[in-house]
């Protein structure tokens, strides 16, 4: 073989090596960190050595709702999403062996990232992911390089009319504004709110609203959300705190929101821009859970504004 065909041999493998090392980043792994009393499940894809971005998920949700976003940004970036505690595969005790309340979820998050050695990273949030991510950030400010908020809010006018009669709960935890609430962990109440405010229902996966039900559904379970959908109300009184976060911080902040969300209006994301003039804040015509019907639209969005921040 002449040189040239050498070098020509040695630069096709080089380029066959780099692409077998981006197929694998872009695999999805399924894994579980023991986090104290908690087994958090978590699906990880990327090169470990690259900037981490940190996907919360909500309610009604797991880490599935990040099922199309992850290789998105896999190629270039670290990417863990946990199941939190009461949702998905995590496994958690149950009521009354573990305290399920945000601040818990909170420290549970930090942990589970303080054991994956994960010190600086992006955080994408959703619905309860927010209001556990804000707690993380106020926590460790300097651990955050840029925030994502697909529907996951901070501030009080972004409070929909979904919330009356949850806010009536807040007001008076009696037993029969508990039981008012009992459809709201329920199969029927989960795939309204993925379909409520959607223009095109073929859009949303019908495999993401059975699996969510599915897991909500547990024995144990709904007990457990009521419990959460009572101490969000430890999130509304912490709203403050965590704009005071965003003005004296400045973290970069994209917010990308389904602006027919019955439960969290577009003046909730728009409000960002009181703390953090530069915020860049976009509105989609879809509901609750954006990325089930704008995922291919919000998803090279996210990317580009990870690209301008985690340089």
């Amino acid at each position: 073989m002449t040189s040239h065909n050498s070098n020509a041999a040695v630069g096709l493998a080089a380029i066959a090596l780099a692409c077998g090392a981006q197929a694998a980043d872009l695999q999805v792994h399924h894994r579980f960190e023991q986090v104290g009393e908690v087994k958090v499940f978590y699906r990880e894809a990327g090169n470990r050595n690259a900037p981490t971005v940190l996907l919360l998920h909500g309610f009604a949700a797991s880490s599935f709702m990040y099922r199309d976003l992850i290789p998105k940004l896999a190629d270039k970036y670290h990417v863990i999403a946990p199941d939190l505690p009461g949702f998905g595969f995590t496994e958690a005790p149950e009521r009354g062996k573990y305290d399920y309340t945000f601040d818990q979820l909170a420290k549970t998050m930090t942990q589970f990232t303080e054991q994956l050695k994960l010190d600086r990273y992006a955080m994408q949030v959703f619905d309860y992911g927010a209001p556990v991510g804000w707690r993380m950030a106020v926590a460790h400010p300097s651990r955050v390089r840029a925030i994502v908020s697909q529907n996951g809010n901070a501030y009080e006018e972004g409070l929909g009319q979904g919330w009356a009669p949850i806010q009536k709960y807040w007001k008076e935890p009696t037993k029969a504004n508990r039981e008012a609430l009992h459809d709201f962990p329920t199969p029927g109440s989960i795939k309204w709110q993925y379909l409520e405010g959607v223009r095109d229902e073929s859009l949303v996966a019908p495999d993401a609203i059975a699996l969510e039900s599915m897991l909500v559904a547990r024995p144990g379970n709904a007990a457990i959300q009521l419990d959460l959908l009572l101490d969000y109300a430890s999130n509304v009184a912490k709203y403050p705190e965590f704009q005071t976060y965003f003005r004296k911080h400045q973290p970069p902040l994209l917010a990308v929101w389904g602006k027919n969300d019955p439960f969290f209006l577009p003046a909730g994301a728009e409000a960002w821009k009181r703390d953090i003039p530069n915020a860049d804040v976009r509105f989609y015509d879809t509901g609750h859970l954006a990325l089930e019907t704008h995922g291919e639209e919000i998803g090279p969005v996210i990317r580009a504004f990870l690209d301008k921040h985690m340089k």
